[in-house]
């Protein structure tokens, strides 16, 4: 199983980042295969055909499994996670894709945000997203108990689909 970790962060190797290292290794029990580190695409992200952009956007296509995760930015995903997603085709750009919408916050005033914001857009992208979205908060992500419970729960879910999908692919 391919797996990716995307972070939409104006910050590079930002808290965001590590967070969603963290929710895959708890999915997976491993390091993801991949990292894409949206603000590191610089200013390629404001066009089409960017080298660097162009391979991030196949590396993410290509795996099985992507945490996608943002910070909570005006109550919703950044901007430069926004850009990033605009270069995947709309309906099939993320078709066989099992991803898992994570954000980020200081409290629980927007723990909707990744359910009602970033979920849909990746579903719009043809991710499938078999389980509910998962906001954590910034301070307390790396602690077991801030995952336990969406992972005790998801985990099976979410692994089982990616399988699922992966073998569709090949057969």
């Amino acid at each position: 199983m391919i797996t990716t970790v995307v972070a939409g962060n104006p910050k590079p190797a930002s808290r965001t980042l590590d967070a969603a290292t963290v929710v895959l290794d708890r999915l997976t029990g491993r390091a993801p295969d991949h990292v894409v580190d949206v603000i590191d695409l610089g200013p390629g992200l404001l066009g089409w055909g960017a080298p660097a952009v162009s391979e991030a956007v196949r590396t993410v296509a290509g795996s099985d499994l992507v945490v996608v995760a943002s910070p909570t930015f005006k109550a919703t995903y950044t901007g430069v996670l926004k850009l990033f997603l605009d270069q995947f085709a709309t309906g099939d750009g993320l078709a066989g894709v099992v991803a898992v919408p994570l954000m980020l916050g200081a409290g629980p005033a927007h723990a909707l945000a990744p359910e009602v914001f970033l979920k849909p857009v990746l579903v719009e992208l043809g991710a499938t997203v078999p389980a509910p979205a998962l906001y954590l908060n910034d301070k307390h992500y790396s602690e077991p108990a801030a995952t336990d419970d969406w992972t005790a729960r998801w985990r099976d879910v979410v692994l089982g689909a990616a399988t699922r999908l992966q073998e569709g692919i090949r057969s």
